[in-house]
């Protein structure tokens, strides 16, 4: 069943080739028939470039520079929830399937971070198209039409596993259709088979001997590889796993077996974990120093990188996170402190000798999460010195109370995010300059970054090896593999010297030990926002971790001592949280022309 009029404009496949314009050499009257076009190897070449459009920057590189999904999770806060940004709509539920903040917000920084229906759509028709076509075109050579034609079939998994992630079932629509076609048995498919239908262009590009594993030349930067057709492969049958989409149905031993061999070819085929800081000069030689490191550099394009992990990156340069999302105008030189993270995110991150802090099967024993349920065996942790003896992982990720800072010229400070400090909390929505949370976001930022040594963060990885491991590790947790789901996330844990995981844990335990790895390990990288909403039965909801969210307030004492107090971020439930926000709506105006014209339902649940 195919799809095309009641997606996407007539006019897409024109306004491709005029974005194209410096590339193509068109007729003076402006035409060009794809006759001409397929019978040029140049502009062939072009119209794959055209298939890796509308990809999106992610990260910061939302309206107003604000890291928006993990905005709407339990990781973060955002400076600007009374701005009139998504943030605000998202914050008050201020949401419908005619407009939506995060599907439809402004994309003034040109990132391709809105419209994801119709953008995705768009690509996937012009993936069908060169697909019908690149057998026959003309090309330099049959070794390149090789590769063009693997590429192909990956970035069309790619738009497709996007349009999963954000919407759920879809229609397969694997060629292009005349505009007048008959669209009357046109049905959502589902998520089980889109994502057979995803693995089988996976496997186009992967049997393909023209496919590279990895990109060595800058001129190729973001080019499909067989490591980003496995990182797709992984990711989309962990989602087809899951409760939200599984339809009653385990594929959890089917999601194990792909994301065993996943990892298995990509190691065998030079991808590692990044485990050697290189740069001490900056990241220093704490354990999570080459973890810090890897997040914040670029990686490098060679037959023998310095980082073996990320599997694909964005070609577009990162942001100015210490600006826009750092320490605040607290600091000369910043703007705001944007998202800061919660007191549920630092509360994940474990002591140093691998205990929870909290309960991980009930971790607060009321709804606004004032009263945490501490784990009994945790001997380590203490309330009134609550940053000491913590995972690693922590200092790469959140700057607390009493941690050093670098700026302008190399002076060092000691952040105080204490009640009346230099970098203290401010109850005020309308203070971009100071955190809600009591504490400030530094994952992306790369260390001595300042006014004065104005270092962008950088480009956003969307895939890397540690991801795909903890994929492995979930998949195997939940079809009973204990023992390899044990191993993997000691893999990633030795990376930041903690402890592996204790012997003897069940299947739940288990379970809920890999999901807080997910957490720790993966934050800031968009990864929560999807493992939250995956993780629900289609009735569930998200009221037990994104309704009520904490900070840390903190007080100092005549003798320097200090005193913490948990507080609700707002005396408000925050929006996002209801069974609708499992999934984002169709475009009301589509879901009217497809539910006139096939007379079947076509909106997400509740809206």
């Amino acid at each position: 069943m195919k799809l095309t009029y009641f997606l996407i404009s007539s006019v897409v496949l024109l306004g491709t080739l005029n974005s194209c314009s410096d590339v193509l050499d068109v007729a003076p009257d402006g035409t060009l028939t794809m006759e001409e076009v397929y019978a040029d190897p140049d502009k062939v070449g072009a119209l794959l470039n055209a298939c890796y459009n509308n990809i999106p920057q992610k990260g910061y590189a939302y309206w107003f520079f604000d890291p928006l999904l993990t905005a709407c999770t339990d990781e973060g806060w955002s400076s600007e929830e009374v701005q009139g940004t998504s943030i605000q709509a998202m914050y008050n539920a201020n949401e419908s399937a005619s407009s939506h903040p995060i599907r439809d917000m402004h994309d003034g920084h040109g990132a391709a971070n809105s419209a994801y229906w119709t953008r995705y759509w768009q690509q996937i028709r012009l993936c069908n198209q060169f697909l019908e076509n690149i057998g026959t075109a003309a090309v330099n050579s049959e070794t390149e039409r090789a590769r063009f034609t693997a590429e192909a079939h990956v970035m069309r998994a790619f738009f497709y596993s996007e349009l999963v992630k954000w919407f759920g079932k879809v229609p397969i629509v694997d060629k292009t259709v005349a505009f007048d076609a008959d669209f009357s048995t046109l049905r959502r498919e589902t998520v089980y088979d889109v994502v057979k239908f995803i693995v089988e262009d996976c496997d186009a590009g992967l049997n393909s001997t023209e496919l590279p594993w990895r990109i060595t030349t800058e001129d190729e930067a973001m080019r499909a590889t067989k490591a980003l057709a496995w990182a797709i492969k992984s990711k989309m049958m962990l989602f087809a796993a899951s409760p939200l989409f599984n339809e009653g149905e385990d594929h959890w031993e089917e999601a194990y077996q792909m994301n065993k061999q996943a990892v298995e070819e990509l190691k065998e085929n030079g991808y590692e974990l990044f485990s050697t800081c290189t740069n001490p000069s900056t990241f220093g030689t704490y354990g999570a120093a080459a973890f810090h490191q890897l997040v914040c550099q670029n990686a490098d394009y060679s037959a023998g990188p310095r980082d073996k992990e990320t599997i694909w990156q964005h070609r577009a340069g990162g942001v100015f996170v210490w600006h826009v999302g750092y320490i605040g105008s607290s600091m000369d030189g910043t703007y705001k402190c944007g998202t800061c993270p919660t007191q549920e995110l630092v509360d994940a991150f474990e002591t140093a000798d691998g205990q929870p802090i909290l309960d991980l099967s009930k971790p607060y024993l009321d709804d606004k999460h004032l009263q945490p349920n501490y784990n009994p065996a945790n001997k380590l942790y203490d309330p009134k010195n609550p940053y000491k003896n913590r995972d690693p992982r922590l200092t790469a990720t959140v700057l607390c109370n009493g941690d050093s800072l670098i700026w302008n010229n190399g002076e060092v400070f000691t952040v105080e995010t204490y009640v009346d400090g230099r970098h203290g909390i401010s109850l005020d929505p309308s203070d971009r300059a100071h955190s809600r949370t009591g504490y400030y976001h530094r994952k992306l930022v790369t260390p001595q970054a300042s006014n004065t040594n104005p270092i962008n963060n950088s480009n956003w990885k969307f895939f890397r090896l540690g991801e795909i491991i903890l994929n492995y590790a979930e998949a195997a947790a939940e079809s009973g593999h204990i023992a390899e789901a044990k191993a993997a996330v000691d893999e990633i844990r030795a990376r930041v010297n903690m402890p592996a995981l204790p012997a003897g844990l069940s299947k739940d335990e288990m379970i809920l030990r890999v999901r807080n790895e997910r957490r720790v390990e993966l934050a800031w990288e968009e990864v929560r926002y999807f493992d939250l909403r995956r993780w629900q039965k289609p009735d569930g909801n998200l009221n037990a971790t994104c309704r009520w969210l904490t900070g840390m307030r903190i007080t100092k004492n005549n003798d320097g001592s200090f005193n913490y107090q948990r507080y609700n971020i707002s005396s408000n439930p925050r929006g996002g949280y209801q069974n609708r926000d499992l999934l984002l709506p169709l475009p009301l105006d589509e879901v009217s022309r497809l539910e006139s014209t096939t007379g079947v339902s076509w909106q997400n649940q509740g809206w």
